[in-house]
């Protein structure tokens, strides 16, 4: 085994500091939607037939026990999904904690996916309110933890250290 003299020491030390993201970075996983569904729980058991309130021409799904299992694979992953964001904590400079959705308008105008169809997320930089709209990719270490919040409840929650326009191919 050969010995770092002082020069081959002081090289390494600097290279470690100047470069630190490269020595340190972790790849996020990608996934999707579907795999925030435990293993063997198809999602079509996950909504039931829902009730009506006639008076308030209202439809809420009612979800059996499957909306509420999170898939616990995920439980310290660092991952990067697609979604759409539900603001709930903004700044002048941007969104700094919201709910991550599968589609545009969910928990807005209809009634909300279930638990294990969102994420509560809370971003290290804001993300500019001027792109509210548009699908994003988050990338952030996910966890298990369930949360009610006042547009829904999740049944994950995600500490988001990068986000970016999501591109159509």
């Amino acid at each position: 085994m050969s010995q770092l003299n002082r020069r081959d020491l002081l090289a390494t030390t600097i290279a470690a500091v100047s470069f630190p993201s490269i020595s340190l970075s972790e790849r996020a996983t990608e996934i999707m939607w579907e795999d925030l569904i435990p293993p063997g729980v198809p999602y079509a058991e996950i909504i039931g037939e829902g009730e009506l309130d006639e008076a308030s021409d209202y439809w809420r799904p009612i979800y059996d026990d499957n909306g509420a299992k999170v898939n616990d694979l995920l439980d310290g992953a660092y991952i990067r999904m697609p979604g759409y964001i539900i603001p709930l904590e903004m700044t002048s400079e941007g969104v700094t904690e919201f709910v991550l959705v599968p589609y545009v308008g969910a928990c807005i105008h209809t009634p909300p996916p279930p638990a294990n169809q969102l994420v509560f997320v809370h971003s290290k930089e804001p993300w500019p309110d001027t792109d509210l709209w548009a699908a994003v990719w988050v990338s952030g270490r996910m966890s298990t933890e369930s949360l009610s919040t006042e547009v829904a409840d999740t049944g994950y929650s995600l500490v988001a250290d990068h986000m970016e326009l999501y591109e159509w191919e």
